[in-house]
């Protein structure tokens, strides 16, 4: 029977039947369920067979309040891109190509997905699902869309050398490539794509790994991108004006070993939330900086409350984290939680709504708030394939 996602917390009120379960204990876990480490309720959105993926937790994937985009993958490994109804669980398939898919794009002005397959840049309608070609890369510039911006007429992303892409196909594993890429300093280069004449602008170079690169949610001409390598080594988050080319930096560091990272746009615009220690595997907060008055706050979170990556509800008050294993930087002795912080003066409070014990970190969970507030909604491996899930933010 399908499960009404947004009016869900109602009806755990009702006298329902609701199996309480160590989450992960059982393979596969029922449809819903309540964890019985913190008495949340858990439903899985994904109801397809195979391998289903949320998006990267700075991606949004919402079309609309009521509907999620996300990655299927079949036992072929064949990945099409499908929407989910978070009213009724109904999954739509958008693609049914061959050809791999990649970038995690969504427009919610048009109501498109866009996606990448090799050197052709692809826009489905969720409504339609008509196809239509956006975009192709010249020979001798292929690169890699990541974002589009507030009013959807510009895509954007990276390219980088025939040199740096030789590394990450001889050295396929991020602890083999990372610090290669690093000491190369070779050019990488910004670019935007106009939606609607095709004209493709290189907006920024420099000898120097970029990446992570996201458009402001609601200022179509601010873009922000990164410094990769090394976070000890490197002043990471930046922005740059697509129109002016003025770049800023974000945040400096202000002592040896000190990291800042995993950087993300709050929902308003105004301020740009990072991962920051002080020093690195010692210190950590969830620091933010007002873009334009380039004012910081932080938050500060135990070791065991660190995560890889964190959220932000859009009304500014609550945030998310996705926990860790022990193996992180953080070395938590008990980090594998999926959390709902709120802020308590210069520290977060925080409040466990999902056990992820028998979660395989490898996988990140990428925490992503519901629109209407009311869920957290993750990727997990804990019933032995990739699937999505949602916890109930109230018991």
């Amino acid at each position: 029977m399908a499960v009404c996602l947004m009016v869900t917390l109602v009806l755990t009120n009702v006298a329902m039947s609701q199996k309480i379960l160590e989450t992960g204990s059982v393979s596969p876990m029922p449809e819903e369920w309540i964890d019985k480490d913190t008495g949340h309720k858990i439903v899985r959105l994904s109801r397809l067979q195979g391998n289903n993926a949320s998006f990267y937790f700075h991606n949004n994937p919402f079309l609309r309040p009521d509907l999620m985009a996300f990655f299927h993958s079949d036992e072929a490994g064949d990945r099409q891109i499908h929407t989910v109804d978070l009213n009724t669980l109904k999954t739509t398939a958008l693609t049914n190509s061959p050809s791999r898919k990649g970038a995690e794009i969504v427009s919610p002005l048009t109501s498109e997905v866009f996606y990448q397959t090799k050197d052709s840049v692809f826009a489905v309608s969720a409504v339609t699902r008509k196809v239509r070609l956006v975009y192709v890369f010249p020979a001798d510039f292929k690169a890699n869309i990541t974002t589009l911006n507030a009013d959807a007429s510009m895509l954007a992303g990276t390219y980088a050398t025939k040199e740096q892409q030789d590394i990450l196909k001889r050295y396929p594993e991020k602890r083999d490539f990372f610090t290669r890429i690093y000491d190369a300093h070779l050019p990488n280069t910004l670019f935007t794509i106009n939606i609607k004449t095709g004209e493709l602008k290189k907006i920024h170079t420099e000898n120097t790994w970029l990446g992570h690169v996201q458009f402001s949610p609601v200022n179509p001409k601010l873009l922000m991108f990164c410094h990769e390598g090394p976070w000890h080594k490197v002043d990471r988050i930046w922005t740059i004006d697509i129109g002016s080319r003025e770049e800023k930096l974000m945040h400096k560091r202000s002592m040896d070993m000190e990291i800042a990272g995993h950087e993300f746009f709050s929902p308003d615009g105004q301020t740009i939330w990072f991962d920051l220690q002080k020093p690195r595997g010692e210190t950590f907060y969830l620091a933010g900086t007002d873009i334009k008055t380039g004012k910081e706050r932080s938050f500060q979170l135990s070791r065991d409350e660190w995560s890889i990556h964190y959220n932000i509800f859009k009304n500014g008050e609550i945030f998310a984290g996705d926990g860790a294993n022990s193996s992180q930087v953080a070395k938590a002795e008990n980090g594998m939680w999926i959390y709902l912080f709120k802020p308590d003066g210069e520290r977060f409070k925080s409040e466990k709504l999902v056990n992820m014990k028998k979660h395989n970190y490898a996988l990140e969970p990428n925490v992503h708030f519901s629109p209407n507030g009311k869920w957290i909604i993750f990727r997990a491996n804990f019933e032995g394939s990739e699937q999505i899930y949602a916890a109930a933010i109230n018991k």
